[in-house]
């Protein structure tokens, strides 16, 4: 049986990954702070994205994720695993991912892709923040090829 604060850090763990996606699909970026540790090392190039620094990685979203680029996107995250170890916590969080991207002349296309976010985390005075976060690919759908992907 799980005890209150483990039910309790479960949910936050899970707040968290839910307000991660929430603020990447409202294009808040720089709230992502709220999120990460300032020294946490985030990994994107399972899609040919950046790894760095939160500071590389907001640049990173803000010059990639425009609404010129794409248009619209979400990011759906569900089956969540965590492991927590008192002030730390690993987890795999499954993520579906669908994108418009403009190609031109008033025309888009949607396409899907499928990944896990490994991620590790730690509790700071501030609440449970993600220190580590990495993109495992899974699988992609109709993803135009000039994309490479």
């Amino acid at each position: 049986m799980l005890s209150q604060q483990e039910i309790s850090d479960r949910l936050e763990l899970q707040d968290l990954v839910h307000r991660y996606a929430q603020l990447i699909d409202s294009r808040q970026f720089d709230q992502l702070r709220s999120v990460f540790t300032e020294d946490a090392h985030i990994d994107y190039s399972a899609f040919g994205g950046s790894v760095g620094s939160l500071d590389e990685t907001l640049a990173f979203l803000q010059q990639a994720l425009t609404p010129e680029l794409f248009p619209n996107y979400q990011h759906l995250n569900a089956n969540h695993h965590f492991q927590i170890a008192g002030d730390t916590a690993t987890g795999r969080v499954m993520c579906f991912n669908p994108m418009e991207i403009a190609l031109g002349e008033g025309e888009c296309q949607t396409y899907m892709l499928g990944l896990w976010y490994r991620d590790a985390y730690r509790r700071t005075a501030a609440g449970w923040r993600i220190s580590r976060r990495e993109e495992e690919r899974s699988w992609v759908f109709n993803v135009p090829e000039f994309m490479g992907l």
